[in-house]
């Protein structure tokens, strides 16, 4: 049987894995967590192909980092713990029956089961583009509107962090061999002690997926160079 070769657009267009997108990010906002619905996939798709077009990497493994980013975090929908391992195994099911290739599947569901801080690793170069792609997405947006109020806020260390930051910026340099995060923090919203508090695993695992890729990882924070 022939194999498909599926694209971006595919899987974006696809009602199914809309609707695990949607319902995952549902259930999260019912226990309190920031956005991860269609503009976090969209932001971490488009950021994994950019590290990995600037890297120079082929235009194929661009597109598998899209989709590996569109996809990540579907597992959301069954139960935020253990979601990259649970949205892999629904990955392959859908991808399974689209006929996509051994090949490409498995490259895709692997980068998808290790996206999350404590048990993932960059293994390859989509798995350590998904992982920069997506704890680096920090952004107030990320915040839900019915958590904006000063109340809500002082509630919840993510929601202060998050919408504490004004700008934020993931920029890959090849020449220096350095991927570099900079974000502007309101300091009055959330110190940036508060960031390392809650996202210093997740630098780490930056740092060894910028490591796979042959670069440092840097992080600035206001100016100051924090990694």
């Amino acid at each position: 049987m022939e194999k498909k070769r599926i694209s971006y657009e595919d899987i974006k267009n696809s009602v199914e894995i809309s609707t695990y997108i949607k319902r995952g990010n549902d259930l999260l906002g019912a226990i309190g967590f920031t956005e991860h619905g269609f503009a976090h996939a969209g932001k971490v798709a488009q950021r994994a192909a950019d590290i990995l077009t600037v890297l120079g990497y082929d235009e194929r493994t661009i597109e598998l980092a899209k989709i590996a980013g569109h996809m990540h975090d579907i597992g959301n929908c069954i139960n935020r713990n253990d979601h990259a391992q649970s949205g892999a195994i629904m990955a392959f099911r859908i991808l399974d029956r689209m006929q996509v290739d051994a090949e490409e599947i498995a490259t895709i569901i692997g980068a998808i089961g290790n996206h999350d801080e404590g048990t993932g690793v960059a293994f390859s170069p989509i798995s350590a583009a998904l992982i920069l792609a997506d704890k680096s997405d920090v952004r107030r947006s990320r915040v839900r509107y019915k958590n904006r109020n000063e109340e809500k806020l002082s509630e919840d260390i993510h929601d202060r962090v998050n919408y504490a930051v004004h700008h934020s910026r993931l920029t890959v340099n090849p020449e220096s061999k350095c991927i570099l995060l900079e974000l502007e923090i309101d300091t009055a919203i959330s110190v940036v002690m508060e960031y390392f508090e809650i996202f210093l695993s997740r630098m780490v695992m930056c740092r060894n997926a910028a490591k796979f890729l042959g670069l440092s990882f840097e992080l600035n924070i206001n100016n100051i160079r924090l990694l």
